[in-house]
């Protein structure tokens, strides 16, 4: 995997340089300190996957990345960050990236994070997980996993697996009506505001298992 680092304290970099280049299977095309430097790297080495801090100095990670996509970048962005912050993960959600995880994950983790994002998959770093479960309860209301059917319970790992609704009626072999009938009832009866909140749920209850090669 072709991966550039976007970083503004060189320390980070040089660390994040050292982990990728344990893995043997990734490829480090450079490194950029600021937004302007980021467009011109992903410009020149077209990379696969940018790993991006949240705060560039006075600059925004996010708002590279928006820039990066308006102007037809064609990369899986992760986000690098301390905070777990809900304005800051939406803002990222938003924007579709393939990942955001805490700078304090250890350098295992990071790799595997990685390789979970090359086979396909998205990665949300647990600390972010756990404060994700705990967002936009309902007063008095509380999520219980006994209240699915086995059926809801089976959508509700297929969506922690961030899979579309297409994808979820071929591996349920039920049809995509249906499955968006389930993810409704799933996401009514565990009080959750939309699938991507579903998915963190999912992932922070340990529903969700991956395989790595």
């Amino acid at each position: 995997m072709r991966v550039v680092i976007v970083d503004d304290h060189p320390l980070v970099r040089k660390g994040l340089a050292s982990i990728l280049t344990m893995s043997g299977t990734i490829e480090l095309l450079g490194e950029a300190t600021n937004g302007k430097e980021a467009l011109e790297l992903f410009k020149t080495t077209k990379p696969e996957l940018a790993l991006v801090d949240l705060r560039l100095g006075r600059e925004s990670g996010l708002d590279l990345i928006k820039e990066a996509q308006h102007q037809g970048v064609r990369c899986k962005f992760v986000v690098l960050t301390s905070s777990t912050d809900e304005k800051d993960f939406m803002g990222a959600k938003e924007l579709d990236v393939a990942g955001y995880i805490l700078k304090e994950a250890l350098p295992e983790e990071l790799l595997h994070a990685l390789n979970m994002i090359r086979k396909g998959r998205n990665y949300y770093d647990q600390g972010v997980l756990d404060f994700a479960i705990n967002m936009r309860k309902a007063p008095g209301k509380e999520r219980v996993m006994d209240s699915l059917t086995p059926k809801e319970t089976e959508v509700l790992i297929e969506l922690g697996k961030g899979l579309s609704n297409k994808e979820i009626s071929q591996m349920l072999y039920i049809t995509e009506y249906t499955v968006k009938k389930h993810v409704s009832q799933v996401l009514a009866k565990l009080n959750l505001a939309d699938r991507t909140h579903a998915a963190l749920y999912a992932n922070a209850k340990g529903l969700v298992q991956y395989v790595v090669n």
